[in-house]
């Protein structure tokens, strides 16, 4: 076996800004994994928050020696974006040396016309509500929020609902809030219709919220990696966002899902700003959650070709792209 490692750069179509900050460009990392005669590919996206760097992530995966088995890569390398994309390129090794998809293989239901979130970036409260109006024919929205102004946060929301009445909406707020921010926007965001908000709170600063009683059910996204904090978190939240960068490939991310569903915690499936090969793989986890957020190449300027079909609000699996 054999693995390289390309760094790649893929401008965004706005700039895509949160409480943490806003990018215009998505830096990827792409490996490759052959026998000789077939090759199989996974991206990942080395994420700033956690430390990570696209050389490092890239030399991490050119200098892997094996093992090329996925279950001992587990083992083999800690949770995070070098071990995703190595993971994911070998199930699509995996899917082509055995004539089998992806889908087959990990005995899901193929995934077609799945609902998936699209992001609203962090903006002031007209340009947001712009864009939900361009938007609304959407099934399900995003909005970012976690500003340090709560009081602009709910105006933020009020506005992006009042031109966008149709869609669900989920809120993202990037642990940007505390307590008392969390203790004042739950309750209008319920009022609107909010079915989720996540990570309100920073990492490390969440134990708060057990014993909280939300009126909008809360998700953990930054403050669940690998999973192996579960327990802890299901006293805090009612979902987990399952993003293959953090939980380090696909094989652990299916058997994350069904430990949260063992421990009747939600499931959300995420992803970071990404091209199709990134989706596909996670695409394979909407059958154990109830959202999908997998809006990560309807935000760049261009998807990678051949690409995942994105139609009406909805995103289907294609063994073209991987898998």
């Amino acid at each position: 076996m054999r693995i390289t490692a390309a760094i790649e750069s893929w401008p965004i179509a706005r700039p895509f800004t949160t409480a943490r900050g806003t990018k215009q460009t998505a830096h990827l990392v792409v490996a490759t994994v052959t026998d000789g005669n077939v090759g199989g590919r996974g991206e990942c996206v080395p994420y700033p928050r956690y430390g990570d760097d696209p050389e490092v992530v890239a030399g991490t995966i050119n200098d892997f020696q094996g093992p090329f088995d996925r279950r001992e890569l587990l083992d083999a390398l800690p949770a995070g974006p070098a071990r995703n994309a190595i993971d994911c390129a070998l199930w699509d090794l995996e899917a082509k040396r055995s004539g089998q998809l992806a889908w087959q293989l990990a005995g899901v239901p193929k995934p077609v016309d799945i609902p998936t979130a699209f992001t609203l970036p962090l903006d002031s409260a007209s340009a947001m509500g712009q864009q939900a109006e361009a938007e609304q024919w959407r099934p399900l929205l995003k909005v970012k929020l976690g500003s340090h102004d709560v009081a602009a946060d709910v105006e933020r929301l009020r506005v992006v609902r009042a031109k966008a009445p149709g869609p669900r909406l989920i809120v993202d707020a990037n642990e940007g809030w505390n307590m008392a921010a969390l203790a004042e926007f739950a309750p209008v965001a319920a009022a609107l219709g909010v079915d989720l908000i996540e990570q309100p709170l920073p990492e490390g600063q969440d134990q708060v919220l057990a014993g909280f009683q939300s009126p909008v059910p809360l998700a953990a996204d930054e403050s669940i990696r690998d999973g192996s904090n579960l327990a802890v978190l299901a006293a805090r939240y009612q979902t987990v966002n399952i993003k293959l960068d953090k939980t380090g490939g696909l094989t652990r991310a299916l058997t994350l899902a069904d430990e949260a569903r063992e421990l009747d915690v939600g499931v959300m499936v995420g992803c970071m700003v990404a091209t199709s090969l990134s989706m596909a793989p996670a695409l394979l986890l909407a059958g154990r959650a109830q959202i999908v957020d997998l809006d990560g190449p309807d935000l760049l300027v261009a998807d990678r070709q051949p690409s995942l079909p994105y139609a009406s609000g909805c995103v289907s699996y294609s063994a073209a792209v991987w898998g």
